[in-house]
Parts: C-alpha cells; structure tokens; sequence
C-alpha cells in the first residue's frame, strides 16, 4: 500500500472513527443519565431522573383516570392527601379547579404560580406541555358529575431535568473532545510510526554508508514509496561494496603487474648486461665468443621488445582503446589459409599440423582478420613451447551451430596441471612457479587471446590432460543471412 493511500485512509478513519465512537457514546450516555424513560414503570437499578420521571407519570396517570371516569373523588380530602403524599418527594404538585375556582392546590405549589394558572398565563401555549422558567404544566379538561367544568393542571419542577441535561451535554462535549483527541492521536501515532521507524532505518543506513560500513545488508520489506527508496539503498549499498572491493582487487592486480613486469624485464636486462661486461672484461677474447655474446644480446633484446609489444597490446585492450577493423569473413577459408601459412613455418617444420572444417561453407563471421589470426598464432606459440613428443602434432577443428562458431586448436603436448588450468587465461601467469622466461614466455599470450576473442563477443576455455594434450576452444558469434 502506497504511502499516499495510507495517509488517505488515515484521514478518512480521523473522521469515521470519532463520529461512529461519539454516536456510540451519546448513546451509552442518554441511557445512563435518562434510561427508557418512555417504556414506563420504575427500574430501581436504572438512572435517578428516569426513576422519578416514570413515578411521576405513574401518579399524573392515575389522577387523570379519576378525573375521567370518576371525578367527584378528587374532591375527596383522602386521596388528595394521598396524591399529595406522592407527588412531593417526585417535586410534583397538581392543581384542581372547579367552576373556575381552585379546589385543591398542592402545598408546593407557590402564590405567584396559582395566580399565573388562573390568569391563564400558562394557557396561551396551545402545546399540552408549556415551559415557563424552571417548572412545565400540563393542563387536563374534564366534567364533574353535576356537569360543572373542571380543570387539573399538573405541574412539575424542571430543576433536576435542567441540571442533568446540562451535565448531559457537557458530558457530550468533553466525550467527543476525548474521541477526537485519543483516536486522531493514535492514529497519528501509527501512520507516523509506519513512516518514521523505516526514515530512521534508512538514516542508519545512510551512517554506514558514510563510514564505509558496506557489509550488513538492508532490506524494508515494503512495497511502497519507503520501500523503493530502501531498494535503492540496498542496491546502491551492493554497488558501492562491489566497486570498492574491485577496486582493491585492480589494486592488487595493478601491484602484481609492477611486480610482473619488472621482473620480465629486468630478466633480459640482467642478460645483456652480463654479455656486455663480459665483452668489456675481455672474457670474450675471440670471435666465437663475440659473436656468442652478441647473439645473446640480441635473443635478450627481441625478447625485450616482443614483450614490451605485449605489454603495449594488452593495456590497449584491457582499457578498451584498441579499435577493431571489422569485416565479414569465411570462417572456414580463414582457417585453410591460416593452416597453410603454418605448414610452411620453419619453426613448425617437424610439427604436424592439420585443419579439420564442415563440409557446407562458408561459415560467415564478423571479425577483425588481423587480431584473429594473432589470435591463433599466440595459441600456436604457446603450444610449441610445451611440445616434447617425437611426434608433434598440432590441430585446428571448425564446427558452428546456428547462433556460434566453434574453433578448438589441440595440440598433444606435456598438458596442463589442473590446479593450474583455471588461471591460463590471467595476465602474467605462467604455469611454471619459477617464471623462467627461457622459452620466450611473457606471461601475456593467453590474456591476449581472452581480451580478443571477448572483444568479438565470445568466449574462450581450455581443456588440458597432462601427457596427452591442450586444446584451447574459442566461441564467436556466427553471423546469419
């Protein structure tokens, strides 16, 4: 539930809940204060007012009886001693008058209020209830048996009804105050709670953050506003741990490349240096031994060079600045013509090398021919170097499917240790732990074929079994039509 809904239900329950709570409670209170005051009958346990009320109902009824069907018996001193009796504890009184003439008041009944009953000052209300100041008159006609007119008026004091309605509507107001305070408050509370609580936990969040504490994970478990906002977090959290720890990881990479390649050269360096100050010493008196030395310079100079060209290669296609020249091109005619070329090699002149392509051609690729056939040439160099067997053989397989192309070169050489096998393809390793470069190996040639072949959209893996065997497979993507 969204954040704007919320506070919307919220505003509606601020006013549904206190009207529906405030209707209940006018209810509970009418009855507490005024009980069923038209159900008639006296409930001892229910409210005094009621009490009274129904009592003084009771006595009015029956007075009005007599007066209708035996009239002549309120002139009986008895019974209205008896109707007095009864109506004063209830602050009741009745008035009986007979040809115009009062015969019988109560006692509680005053002078002024006799005078205003007959000067008919409480008779120019046509209601049978009229309301003068704080006590209220009910008039009733009837006809004595010797056919004389008569009238009883029934009086009542309004004191305690004035008194307990103003209690009553008091208790309203401070009743609805409360309502509107509690209920708007709680729910204030619960919708402030639900939007605070996650703001605080963001603001830790933001805290580690900021103090570089990226390793306890954040989540809100929300699906509203807060909640994107705590994904962001989350995600922006996981963003800023895995850029600092690659970072540290090209850190150390960076630090082991120095290292690398100032080892690399500084191995031929220290060559050339020994064969100069032994030319310079004299040790080389004689014209083989010059010429031994000064063979050596130049093997340790073109292993300089070819490997500074490598360092130079690979940092442009690590940083993603060596432009590919691409074209479309036959697959399978690359790799005859590539096969070749390789036959005639001198330094694969004892080596067998052999092409294995599908029988429907061509297999077309978009590809940059150059940095495909360095490809296949630093692979070829790298088996070489491994290749002790009488008979040496070294293969290219071609095979595509509908969305690739597959190019495996297998060579049967000394093979591969497998704890070695997953780390060929990084910059600077050499399966050998002494990092002797006397066969030429600059650590490079493998991670140079990676970045390439990653560049053309594909993948390279290698498959080693020692004393049989590398093959090196290499995907790019085919290109249909």
């Amino acid at each position: 539930m969204s954040i704007k809904t919320r506070l919307l239900l919220s505003y509606l329950a601020m006013i549904v809940v206190p009207v529906v709570l405030f209707g209940l409670t006018a209810s509970t209170l009418a009855t507490f204060f005024f009980g069923d005051m038209e159900r008639g009958g006296i409930d001892r346990g229910g409210p005094p007012f009621a009490n009274l009320f129904n009592e003084q109902s009771e006595v009015f009824a029956g007075v009005k009886f007599m007066a209708q069907h035996d009239p002549d018996r309120l002139l009986d001193p008895d019974v209205l001693k008896s109707v007095d009796g009864q109506l004063g504890p209830l602050q009741a009184a009745v008035v009986l008058v007979k040809k115009g003439a009062v015969v019988h008041a109560s006692p509680t009944v005053s002078k002024p209020e006799l005078e205003q009953l007959m000067t008919g000052a409480w008779d120019n209300d046509s209601r049978p209830w009229s309301w003068r100041k704080e006590k209220s008159v009910e008039t009733l006609s009837f006809t004595y048996k010797d056919q004389s007119a008569g009238i009883a008026y029934f009086l009542t004091d309004n004191k305690p009804l004035l008194s307990l309605g103003r209690n009553f509507i008091l208790s309203l107001v401070l009743s609805l105050l409360v309502i509107i305070v509690l209920t708007n408050g709680l729910l204030t509370y619960l919708v402030s709670r639900s939007i605070i609580k996650p703001l605080n936990a963001l603001k830790r969040v933001a805290g580690d953050i900021k103090e570089g504490n990226l390793e306890r994970s954040f989540r809100l478990n929300r699906k509203d506003e807060l909640g994107e906002v705590g994904d962001a977090f989350e995600e922006m959290r996981v963003r800023l741990h895995d850029s600092i720890r690659l970072q540290l990881q090209y850190e150390e990479k960076r630090k082991e490349l120095i290292a690398s390649i100032s080892h690399d050269l500084k191995t031929p360096i220290t060559g050339i240096q020994a064969c100069v100050q032994a030319m310079t010493d004299g040790i080389a008196d004689s014209e083989a031994k010059r010429e031994k030395y000064l063979k050596m310079i130049g093997i340790k100079s073109e292993q300089m060079n070819r490997l500074i060209d490598e360092l130079f290669l690979f940092s442009r296609l690590d940083q993603g600045k060596l432009p590919f020249h691409w074209e479309e091109m036959d697959m399978a005619a690359f790799l005859k013509d590539f096969t070749e070329e390789l036959q005639l090699d001198p330094r694969l002149e004892d080596v067998d090398v052999s092409c294995s392509l599908p029988e429907l051609s061509p297999v077309l690729v978009m590809a940059d021919r150059e940095k495909l056939a360095r490809v296949f040439m630093n692979v070829i160099d790298n088996s070489l170097k491994y290749l002790h067997q009488t008979e040496k053989r070294v293969r290219l397989t071609l095979s595509h499917d509908n969305e690739n192309v597959m190019i495996a070169i297998e060579d049967n050489g000394s093979g591969i240790e497998p704890e070695a096998l997953p780390y060929i393809f990084d910059r600077f390793y050499r399966a050998d732990p002494s990092r002797n470069t006397a066969k030429g190996a600059s650590g490079l040639g493998l991670a140079i074929v990676k970045q390439i072949i990653e560049g053309h959209g594909g993948s390279v893996t290698a498959v080693s079994q020692i004393g049989a065997g590398t093959s090196i497979c290499m995907t790019i993507p085919r290109r249909k039509g």
